[in-house]
């Protein structure tokens, strides 16, 4: 089994280089676990198996491209691909509602029912993923704010105790902090869904 002692990176490497044969051999060493991730969440095989293949039609296509910087994290970038394609499944069948960004609306609020069958805690995760990911783009006084209130669960005087701020400028830094996130998630586009 040599196949088996090349890393996904060289084998990644060699396809690009013009080895098909690299990218035969990735698939069959990931296949079972990428197309068990999918049908785990589509619950059918037809479906599983054309998202399977748009999974790879993509992979192939950023390799070609050129664009694929992944390094070391092959199967979790794949994975990563194929989550997308299951999301956009279940929007082309309008099982989920899409947000739009309003002043009014609180990207926070999307994230609050217990109820979710696997298809939402999927989508909820990525959500959660996406805007945790967010958070880091801002500015660190706005960044500290954000964390202490929404994930430490902190009072704006406890936040203000600890940053040696105002309440008030607590207040501000928290204000500009969601309103850059909404910027951030359009410029990423990232849809925010329930």
């Amino acid at each position: 089994m040599e196949s088996t002692r090349i890393t996904d990176g060289v084998l990644v490497s060699n396809y690009i280089n013009g080895n098909e044969k690299s990218l035969e051999i990735l698939i069959l060493r990931h296949k079972s676990r990428i197309f068990g991730f999918i049908i785990s969440k589509v619950l059918d095989r037809e479906i599983a198996e054309d998202i399977f293949q748009d999974t790879f039609i993509k992979v192939i296509n950023t390799l070609k491209k050129g664009t694929y910087n992944e390094e070391g994290k092959f199967l979790p970038w794949v994975m990563r691909i194929a989550h997308n394609l299951i999301i956009d499944h279940f929007r082309r069948n309008k099982r989920i509602q899409i947000f739009k960004n309003t002043d009014d609306f609180d990207i926070f609020s999307v994230i609050g029912d217990e109820t979710l069958n696997a298809e939402g805690q999927l989508i909820k995760d990525q959500i959660l993923e996406d805007v945790k990911a967010l958070v880091y783009e801002l500015p660190e006084d706005q960044q500290e704010v954000l964390i202490m209130r929404l994930y430490k669960d902190m009072s704006f005087k406890e936040i203000s105790e600890n940053t040696d701020v105002s309440i008030n400028t607590a207040l501000g830094r928290m204000r500009y902090a969601l309103i850059n996130l909404r910027k951030l998630v359009e410029k990423h586009q990232i849809i925010l869904v329930s």
